[in-house]
């Protein structure tokens, strides 16, 4: 089983955000909403983990975040994307990954 960390990028009353990191690199991101009584996820990953990654990594989600917020749930959804981090884009214009707004240069 690989090894993953979650740093919370942010959180509300009712969902987070956390970057995955794993050996420190990041390799994608969770949001977390939380729909009593269910709770819902979009994970978005790098190309380069295999389903059998991608099952670990939803199970240590599941015992590391899930659990630790500490409600009752009747089910967890996922909702999996896989691909290329494209960067950070915003509808204002800023100098970070991914340029502003709706630019992206390939």
């Amino acid at each position: 089983m690989a090894d993953f960390y979650f740093e919370r990028e942010c959180r509300t009353a009712t969902s987070e955000c956390h970057t995955i990191l794993q050996e420190e690199n990041p390799i994608g991101r969770v949001d977390v909403h939380f729909a009593n009584p269910d709770i819902h996820a979009t994970l978005n990953v790098s190309e380069s983990l295999t389903n059998d990654d991608i099952q670990d990594l939803i199970d240590t989600i599941d015992e590391e975040i899930l659990d630790s917020v500490g409600i009752v749930r009747q089910e967890v959804i996922v909702h999996v994307h896989q691909g290329q981090d494209l960067g950070v884009f915003s509808t204002r214009n800023f100098t970070g990954n991914g340029g502003g707004g709706h630019q992206h240069n390939s």
